[in-house]
């Protein structure tokens, strides 16, 4: 008994180019998510969006509003420890130079 491979004939060989949306789009889709009679799924096939991309808007979008200070971060937050997180390893790295090039100019002075 042979196993057959069953192929989806409506998926492509190709993967998806990577896609970025602004964050007007963002909101009009959760807001049509949020719509009576409307869900994610519908949604999504109507917007050529994966489900589970506009579920975490969704998502994302419903911690913007809340603002819990003990909950998840909001947008801004999760902006703003990007660029602390970049700017430290800015800074560690300047940190390190500093103490190889002070290490060489002592080993030297001997």
């Amino acid at each position: 008994m042979m196993n057959e491979v069953s192929v989806n004939p409506t998926k492509t060989s190709k993967p998806r180019k990577r896609r970025t949306f602004t964050p007007e789009f963002k909101a009009e889709a959760v807001r049509l998510v949020r719509a009576p009679g409307r869900n994610v799924a519908q949604v999504a096939r109507e917007l050529d969006l994966t489900a589970t991309c506009l579920r975490a808007w969704v998502k994302q979008a419903a911690i913007d509003e809340n603002k819990d200070p003990q909950g998840a971060l909001t947008t801004d937050e999760r902006a703003e420890l990007n660029r602390l997180r970049r700017e430290l390893r800015t800074v560690e790295q300047e940190r390190d130079f500093l103490k190889k090039t002070a290490a060489y100019f002592a080993k030297n002075q001997s």
